[in-house]
């Protein structure tokens, strides 16, 4: 799914499209930080989020899956015996 990430620089707005969250944010950091880019977000095309936003929306869904694989393993490891 790509990623939408939108800023502004000097009044003029620039949009970059990544293919992953990660580059999406990795891209949307280095515009606020380095380049000093004023109203940066990222968006799925469902939903437009901020730099803190997207890092806790990735960082739930990361737990989330984390959660899910943790739960699934006894099972696996029973059907394996």
């Amino acid at each position: 799914m790509p990623f939408s990430v939108k800023a502004y620089h000097s009044d003029y707005p620039l949009t970059v499209t990544k293919e992953t969250a990660k580059e999406a944010f990795a891209k949307a950091v280095e515009w606020h930080v380095i380049e000093r880019f004023i109203n940066v977000s990222i968006s799925d095309d469902v939903r437009t989020y901020s730099i803190e936003e997207f890092a806790s929306a990735m960082a739930l869904q990361e737990i989330a899956t984390t959660a899910a694989r943790a739960a699934a393993e006894p099972s696996l490891k029973a059907e394996q015996k």
